[in-house]
């Protein structure tokens, strides 16, 4: 079981990957696109590196059954994956032109 899950889990890095190179690739074809974008995008390699470091210590944890080190780093893992997902977010919004402003008060209408 434990295997299984540690499969799933390098296995959704490699997904993250994909999608990342994916979206390096679609914006580098598109113009006008800030800089700073860009540098945020291309962050997301060094933040996968640290998961795979992460998720590599975790299976050490497991084997040596220090639970409370396996539960501080998959605490870890799942914040960068957050980080993640939420600049990516405020990354695809601020392309199409949309406010956080207006996406917050969409929730509420």
């Amino acid at each position: 079981m434990t295997n299984v899950i540690i499969d799933k889990l390098f296995t959704s890095f490699t997904d993250l990957e994909t999608a990342i190179m994916s979206a390096k690739t679609s914006l580098s074809k598109k113009q006008n696109i800030p800089q700073g974008i860009m540098d945020r995008i291309q962050s997301y390699d060094g933040i996968l590196a640290k998961q795979r470091t992460l998720a590599s210590n975790l299976c050490e944890y497991m084997t040596n059954g220090n639970w409370d080190e396996v539960g501080r780093h998959v605490s870890l893992i799942n914040g960068l994956s957050a980080l993640i997902r939420d600049d990516a977010k405020a990354i695809l919004s601020a392309l199409s032109g949309e406010t956080a402003e207006r996406v917050d008060q969409s929730k509420y209408s």
